[in-house]
């Protein structure tokens, strides 16, 4: 079962998961989520598709052996719009799901986040490392809710033995982002696409790390059928500031655009990177898509929504 499974990691795992001859059980609000992103895989009679908001009381029939928590608005721009909804489904859904992985007797794995560190002030970030949150910041209702998440399920773990995974995930980027997702990428490649200025927040010299989406679901699948029930940062330890991405993508798409600078948001990370030696100790796990071949791809995706005017 994966909840948040019309979104874009969702989804991606959803294809994982029934290429390799699982039955899948999605279940997603469509808060954030598309049909598009899971359409080809309805009439497959090992998928089934719940319209459903965990935030309520969760249940399916039959047994589970995995559970996958990916669901919650995950930019800035979606969080800062529904900050209470993003709250709820970090704390009451993860409370839900994990009553439903204990009746089921199912492994549960949260989709937690880098952001779980904030703005760091250890670099790069190592799983030990327990971060640097404003919990009343604009960005706090995403940030706590996932270290509440956390928290919760490593709880159900010590408490209820539930056998748990709980994978960081770092930025990542691939097909069925949405345009209008607010994050750097979607945002760069819409507005070269189009021929619009690039709006880069602050002096651009605060950095990211980019992981391509089939690492990443790689690195999740890994994760789930290990034993391991510490948390793991999954992501492209490849460092590079935001400017030096805008240049990289208007040199990609051609654009004549240019680059604009607008006003840093509140408590928006300077620097971010993951350490990821514990995924390559334990996982045997690192990425291989270089930027280069992942920008690519994500450029001919949009460049094919835009064309259908979405």
């Amino acid at each position: 079962m994966i909840t948040g499974a019309a979104g874009f990691l969702g989804s991606h795992l959803c294809d994982r998961f029934m290429n390799e001859g699982y039955e899948v059980i999605a279940m997603d609000n469509l808060l954030t989520g598309s049909m598009d992103n899971i359409a080809h895989l309805l009439p497959l009679p090992k998928f089934s598709f719940y319209h459903y908001d965990v935030t309520k009381y969760v249940h399916v029939p039959g047994p589970l052996d995995f559970i996958l928590h990916f669901a919650s608005p995950a930019s800035p721009i979606d969080y800062l719009k529904m900050p209470i909804q993003t709250l709820k489904v970090g704390s009451l859904g993860t409370h839900n799901l994990l009553g439903l992985a204990r009746v089921k007797k199912a492994t549960f794995m949260i989709a937690s986040t880098s952001e779980v560190y904030g703005d760091p002030l250890v670099h790069p970030q190592n799983e030990d490392y327990w971060g640097n949150v404003n919990p009343i910041g604009p960005r706090g209702v995403y940030d706590e809710a996932k270290r509440f998440q956390e928290a919760m399920t490593m709880a159900y773990h010590n408490y209820h033995g539930i056998d748990i995974r709980i994978v960081r995930i770092f930025n990542t980027y691939g097909s069925r982002m949405r345009i209008d997702d607010g994050r750097a990428l979607p945002a760069f490649f819409s507005q070269a696409i189009r021929g619009e200025d690039l709006t880069v927040f602050g002096d651009g010299a605060q950095t990211r790390s980019f992981c391509f989406v089939d690492d990443l679901i790689e690195g999740v699948f890994l994760l789930l059928h290990s034993d391991y029930n510490l948390p793991v940062n999954i992501g492209n330890p490849n460092e590079i500031s935001i400017r030096e991405v805008a240049m990289e993508i208007l040199e990609m798409v051609g654009s004549n655009s240019r680059i604009v600078h607008m006003d840093l948001p509140e408590d928006d990370p300077k620097v971010r990177k993951p350490d990821i030696t514990r995924a390559k100790n334990i996982l045997n796990w690192e990425p291989k898509v270089s930027r280069e071949e992942g920008f690519r791809k994500t450029y001919e995706y949009f460049k094919k929504k835009l064309g259908e005017g979405d």
